[in-house]
């Protein structure tokens, strides 16, 4: 069964032209998702729509179908899509309703109506996961945009969803906290969670996704392994700007005869960058 799938999947806001157009890709079960493309592309209003707040939330007009677990989101409610999946939004300031910390992570366990007992044990877990630890008293509306993003994860991730999806997620950190980030996130998905994640920075994704989808004017330009993915970007003149500056030297050699293992980080690159080095220097010193 796949995570989500979305079948000929077209929507438009009420009042507003078709923002997704005939969208027809999937997730599967356990896999690591990065949604890239430029602004106004639709990417926040996939993520809406995988979820299932498009349409039941904002209304509008729907064309073909979006699949989650097996279900389609017309045919649920959003909360009982909540149940098995869980959105962080880039606007994560709009998802923060209570005064403290340890109240706001409390929120989604009490609406689930987990025994009550077992919710401050949760809480705390969920916060050392998060790098917010000690901070249950303290109030949401004097932490750091970066606090207030963690903490909207905390809020995420604490009724341990099958399935994550978070819009610009690292968009108020630092280059640290982004690394700290996508760390967390890349061992979530090692233990099974489904990650579906919009994206502007590869280069801090590449290390952990299997799949990368190139979304332009609502319709789906590329989506595939990223290796291939970015290639085809790269080829065809898709969205280069967000082509990490390595991958397009990977590109650029190859087109020399040099070949490579797919670079998923630095230290991949300059492994194999080294030893064409090496080679080159010991081909000239024997001739």
């Amino acid at each position: 069964m796949k995570a989500i799938s979305f079948e000929n999947f077209s929507y438009a806001y009420p009042k507003s032209g078709v923002v997704l157009e005939k969208l027809c890709f999937e997730v599967e079960q356990g896999s690591f998702t990065a949604i890239v493309g430029p602004s106004g592309a639709g990417k926040t209003t996939l993520c809406l729509a995988a979820a299932g707040v498009v349409p039941h939330y904002f209304g509008g007009r729907t064309g073909g179908t979006v699949v989650v677990q097996g279900i389609q989101t017309m045919d649920s409610t959003m909360g009982e899509l909540a149940k098995d999946v869980a959105l962080v939004l880039e606007d994560y300031e709009s998802q923060l309703v209570a005064m403290t910390v340890e109240d706001e992570v409390a929120f989604g366990l009490e609406n689930a109506g987990v025994d009550r007992k077992l919710i401050p044990q949760m809480v705390r877990e969920t916060l050392q996961l998060v790098g917010l630890s000690g901070r249950e008293q303290c109030e949401v509306g004097g932490l750091s945009g970066g606090q207030k993003q963690r903490l909207a994860l905390a809020g995420a991730l604490v009724t341990k969803p099958d399935i994550l999806i978070l819009d610009e997620p690292a968009s108020a950190l630092d280059p640290a906290g982004t690394e700290e980030l996508y760390s967390l996130l890349g061992k979530l998905n090692e233990q099974g969670m489904t990650i579906l994640v919009v994206e502007h920075d590869i280069a801090q994704v590449l290390p952990y996704i299997d799949q990368l989808v190139l979304l332009m004017e609502g319709r789906i330009a590329v989506a595939g392994q990223p290796e291939a993915a970015l290639r085809k970007m790269s080829e065809e003149s898709l969205f280069q700007e967000v082509i990490p500056p390595l991958q397009e030297l990977r590109f650029l050699l190859e087109k020399h005869g040099c070949r490579f293992g797919a670079w998923r980080c630095e230290a991949d690159a300059v492994r194999e960058l080294s030893a064409v080095l090496q080679e080159a220097s010991e081909v000239s010193r024997s001739a």
